[in-house]
Order: C-alpha cells, then structure tokens, then sequence
C-alpha cells in the first residue's frame, strides 16, 4: 500500500508540476536553484516501470492453481477472480491508452477467452510493452495535447490518460495483494528488502 500511495504522489507530482512553474512565472524563487526537469516521457516512463514492476511480479506470485481464486468470505459476490483481475489490467491498459494513436493497441476482446496463468500474464507483460511505447511518445510538444476514445468531459490528454491508466492499475493491483495473502503469499513488492 506505501508503494501505491507513492505512485499516486508521483502522479499528482508529475501532473501538478506545470501549473506550479506557471504560478512561480515559469521560474524558481530567487536565490533557489531551479527544479530539475524531466522529459514527459522519462518521467511518467518511471512511473510506469515502477507499477510494471510491482504488478507483474504479483501476477507471476499467485500459483497457476490459485488464478481462479474469488474470496468467500464477507462481500465478494460479484468480485473478479485473481486471474481476471490480471487480465482486466491488460485490457484496460489497451484500452485507455488506444485513443493517443500510437500503433499496436491490440483489441481487448481479444483477451476475454484467456483462461491460463502463463497466457494472461504474457497478455499483461504485452499490454506493458503497449504502455511503454505510448510512454516514450510523449514529448514536451505533446504531452498536454488531447486524446481521444474516453468521454471528453474527462478532459483527456496524451500524459492524463497514461496516469489513469497507472492510477486504474494500482486498484487492481490493491486487490490482487488482498488476494494473495488470503493465499499465505506475500507479494513480492512488500516482502523484506523490496525496494
């Protein structure tokens, strides 16, 4: 939980920075060395390593045995299992970031059959690679320009979009470390010695 809570301040970080240049006139306070700047694509590129890396490893934790895995107890009626969790983070991944146009976007109907742990998890580590490209599209020229596949009143661009998308992966992700440790695993991200 510390880690995504440290995703969401990056995010909020990132996407608070130009609006914090804008109100200083573009400048540091006198006498303040100036605030390093990253290249949009560098920096939301971490970001999203970081959650690639957490995610992945969580997928890749759960026993192929366990990815049908649905608690019983207490309100879990219409819950996914740990496996269409995973698989509903690849989806999602295509779909949210199809709309900035860079190619490769697979069509996330395409993954619904899915049904092992070794096909879901190379569907999520490819929807990464899909992020990742769209990522290192991102330039100062671009980075704030719109989007399109989502509703507008979402006020979309090209770097809102892929921090939804992180945002909306650390959820899942939140609910894939509850189900591993109904499961007795810790996930990796949390064990001893993890970053």
């Amino acid at each position: 939980m510390q880690a995504r809570r440290g995703v969401i301040l990056a995010v909020c970080t990132v996407l608070a920075a130009p609006a914090f240049l804008l109100a200083q006139g573009g400048q540091a306070a006198a006498g303040a060395p100036a605030p390093a700047a990253y290249a949009p694509a560098d920096s939301m590129g971490a970001l999203l390593s970081l959650t690639e890396s957490e995610v992945v490893s969580a997928a890749e934790a759960m026993p192929a045995d366990k990815y049908d895995f649905v608690p019983t107890a207490g309100e879990f009626k219409t819950v996914r299992s740990f496996g269409a969790q995973v698989k509903h983070i690849a989806q999602a991944n295509y779909s949210l970031l199809k709309g900035i146009g860079v190619p490769g976007a697979v069509d996330p109907k395409t993954l619904e059959d899915l049904k092992t742990k070794d096909d879901i998890v190379k569907a999520l580590k490819d929807s990464y690679a899909y992020a990742h490209a769209v990522v290192n599209s991102l330039t100062n020229d671009n980075a704030f320009t719109s989007a399109s596949g989502v509703p507008p009143q979402w006020k979309p661009t090209r770097t809102s979009m892929v921090a939804f998308m992180i945002m909306h992966t650390m959820d899942h992700y939140g609910q894939m470390c509850v189900y591993l440790r109904m499961n007795g695993i810790i996930p990796p991200a949390s064990r001893p010695g993890a970053m």
